[in-house]
């Protein structure tokens, strides 16, 4: 397998800190990003013999995210890999949504998701190949109570990236899309404690599976997408646990 360098977003913890292990112990180079924890994230990749970076990033902040490709790129190498996992969630009924809440979740979900696919990809033109594995969410495609905000951006970065693969796969770029349902990351555990999501234990006997899923088995679906020879591109990946057919 050819050593690439993988950017991942949301990287400190829960689905993106799972995609950056697996990547890591594929032998790529790592470059994590996050709001907080990026750093220590990093070093623990480190201590593991992994080549990795953490820098503290919000998405939202373009050129914030325009400093750390940059830096990226002087201290690991041209970009070849991205992994899009940075998101917040919110859970209003349609009347309590409010203007800022509707724009924080598209601003982090949808726009941060372009601005990071639009700092890589001028590095993955360059070299003929590149892998953009965004992702999105179950709610996107069966719709969720309370969260007609996320979905919506959730179902943007669907269409997003759809899009990318049709304009960048003649350039040798592979864009697709990972669907969750429940995963077991430290958002998830958040909501059960705010009161918003009744509990993972609820859900799971739900599950055709008869579990929550894991940042592992997400980081699994990660590494099929970014295969060095891939016949895949513009596909929603449903690593859901047969919650959503």
């Amino acid at each position: 397998m050819t050593q690439r360098v993988a950017v991942i977003t949301g990287g400190a913890s829960g689905i993106g800190l799972g995609a950056a292990k697996a990547l890591a112990e594929d032998g790529h180079k790592v470059a994590l990003l996050d709001l907080t924890g990026a750093e220590a994230a990093a070093e623990e990749l480190q201590a593991g013999g992994a080549t990795a970076l953490g820098l503290a990033v919000d998405v939202v902040d373009r050129d914030a995210v325009a400093k750390a490709f940059a830096q990226i790129r002087t201290e690991l190498g041209p970009i070849g890999i991205l992994v899009t996992s940075a998101g917040i969630e919110s859970f209003q009924p349609i009347l309590e949504v409010t203007p800022e809440s509707w724009d924080r979740i598209i601003a982090v979900n949808l726009t941060g998701t372009f601005t990071c696919v639009q700092a890589a990809v001028p590095d993955m033109l360059e070299a003929g190949w590149g892998r953009i594995v965004t992702i999105s969410s179950q709610s996107a495609q069966s719709g969720a109570p309370n969260m007609t905000h996320y979905s919506a951006s959730k179902g943007g970065v669907i269409s997003l990236t759809r899009a990318l693969s049709v304009e960048l796969a003649r350039s040798g770029i592979a864009s697709n899309t990972i669907a969750p349902s429940v995963v077991d990351t430290p958002m998830a555990r958040h909501a059960m404690e705010s009161g918003d999501f009744p509990g993972i234990d609820v859900i799971a006997p739900m599950i055709p599976l008869g579990r929550a899923g894991t940042p592992a088995d997400i980081a699994e679906g990660v590494r099929y997408l970014v295969a060095e020879n891939t016949y895949i591109t513009g596909q929603i990946l449903a690593v859901n646990g047969g919650m959503y057919i």
